[in-house]
């Protein structure tokens, strides 16, 4: 086993532009010292070892114009930058963006990639854009998808369309719509889904959705977009509320499962998919229309993978 040589960091005095203004501590820490472990930002936080403007604060203190915050030494292992990711999982991320400009980047995510590392896994989208994107000081998900959905995903490349976004998401000036494969005949009179959502953590600390009295209100429009027989519809879902897993639940609870899906679908009706070449989960987000802070909209379609278009094709047959 060989030891990693270490360094220590001297003192660090940071101040907070007007752009930061607003973000807790804990995430602007996060952003400035690439390559320090979350643990050891925490510790010197819950340590009182950082200060700001002179003063001890809390985690979840909101940063101010003008703040001058205190680093103190941190003991590194000599390795600030995160480990390099393999070329070939760069150039495929680099090649599904398909929209950037000065403050935000949309990327249509491949199934199978979480948007971001953590529980295992060593990277995700986020940190494949932060190796991209080097000389981007702020780079943040705006929203998620969970990991085997495919589809449009933002990333604010500045905190000021950050809190753009965040603003029009609540206040439902977004629309993003998802098509998603689903078991048997979807009657075009069945609109919407309208059933409460809650969260449940199993034993196994699995995190499943479930529809319940006591959960929160979740609303999502359908539309048939093609029959496949009686054995399969393609749909567009949107959804209004943004719950946790909320299309997958809706679809189940409406009796009809989407396709692949391994935590609330119909294992029968997935291995046909499977058997057909559709080794994935049906769900893609495949349409967004957002609002610019200068004005206007940004409208964005991103294209369905090939495993999803051969999947279709021979259903089709």
């Amino acid at each position: 086993m060989t030891n990693t040589p270490s360094q220590t960091s001297g003192v660090q005095l940071l101040e907070v532009s007007p752009e930061l203004a607003g973000q807790r501590i804990d995430n602007f820490l996060r952003t400035q010292l690439r390559g320090v472990p979350k643990t050891l930002i925490y510790r010197i936080l819950r340590k009182g070892e950082v200060r700001v403007n002179k003063g001890r604060i809390k985690p979840e203190y909101k940063l101010q114009a003008g703040d001058v915050v205190r680093v103190p030494p941190l003991r590194l292992a000599e390795r600030d930058e995160p480990e390099p990711l393999a070329q070939g999982l760069l150039e495929r991320l680099e090649a599904c963006i398909v929209y950037e400009d000065k403050a935000l980047i949309v990327i249509n995510k491949p199934a199978g990639i979480a948007v971001h590392g953590g529980s295992g896994l060593s990277y995700g989208v986020i940190e494949v854009l932060r190796q991209l994107r080097p000389d981007v000081r702020e780079l943040e998900l705006v929203h998620r998808l969970d990991r085997d959905t495919s589809g449009l995903l933002m990333v604010a490349k500045k905190r000021s369309m950050l809190r753009h976004l965040h603003q029009a998401l609540r206040s439902d000036g977004v629309d993003k719509r998802y098509l998603a494969l689903v078991r048997g005949r979807w009657e075009a009179s069945k609109k919407q889904i309208s059933a409460p959502l809650q969260k449940n953590t199993l034993r196994s600390g699995e995190r499943m959705v479930e529809v319940s009295g006591d959960g929160k209100e979740a609303l999502t429009l359908f539309r048939v977009v093609r029959r496949f027989g009686d054995f399969a519809t393609l749909v567009e879902a949107k959804p209004v509320t943004g719950r946790t897993h909320q299309i997958r639940v809706h679809a189940r609870h409406a009796g009809h499962a989407i396709a692949g899906d391994n935590k609330y679908g119909d294992e029968e009706f997935s291995r046909v998919i499977r058997e057909l070449g559709g080794k994935r989960l049906f769900l893609h987000a495949y349409s967004l229309r957002v609002p610019l802070p200068e004005g206007g909209e940004l409208t964005l379609e991103a294209p369905v993978d090939e495993v999803w278009g051969r999947t279709l094709e021979r259903l089709g047959d």
